[in-house]
């Protein structure tokens, strides 16, 4: 039988050492549009296919201290049908964020990954209300990959420095 080492309670970090953390310190709303252009004629019932949906997600950070960042998650969308837009919003919601115990080469991917995965359901409840109280039945953004949207973006910028293709 192996020896295993007994649980320290802080998360498998050794003895002595805090597990790493992310704290929300704060969560708010920086900026928010919704439009109904073509209102009331958009709120009439649309006979033939349902709205095309678009959705653009976008992610940026600041650091504001040592320890403290604020993430900006950004959501931007809009439904039209035949080319004709229903609706529009754009939401910027924001949050700070205090990380500590992590470590360097750990600290972009959290940052840019787990603070919006914290930020998601805040924001999506937020474009679902808007959308409801412009006339329309709630829109529920699907979930989003934060990982594939952090590994697409590192793809991008390294393509745009000439870097080596990844794999």
């Amino acid at each position: 039988m192996a020896d295993s080492p007994a649980p320290n309670g802080n998360g498998g970090a050794p003895q002595g050492e805090a597990p790493p953390t992310i704290n929300a310190l704060a969560q708010y709303a920086k900026d928010l549009s919704f439009e109904n252009p073509n209102a009331p004629r958009s709120l009439q019932p649309q006979e033939g296919q349902g709205p095309q949906i678009n959705i653009q997600v976008n992610v940026n950070a600041q650091q504001l201290s040592e320890t403290d960042f604020e993430v900006v998650l950004a959501l931007e969308g809009d439904a039209k049908v035949n080319n004709e837009v229903l609706f529009a919003f754009d939401l910027k919601y924001a949050g700070i964020f205090r990380m500590l115990n992590i470590p360097d080469d750990q600290m972009h991917p959290a940052v840019m990954i787990e603070c919006p995965r914290l930020l998601f359901p805040f924001a999506r409840q937020i474009v679902a209300e808007a959308v409801r109280n412009g006339g329309f039945p709630p829109l529920y953004i699907d979930p989003i990959d934060f990982v594939g949207l952090y590994r697409q973006r590192a793809f991008e910028a390294q393509q745009q420095a000439g870097g080596p293709l990844a794999s």
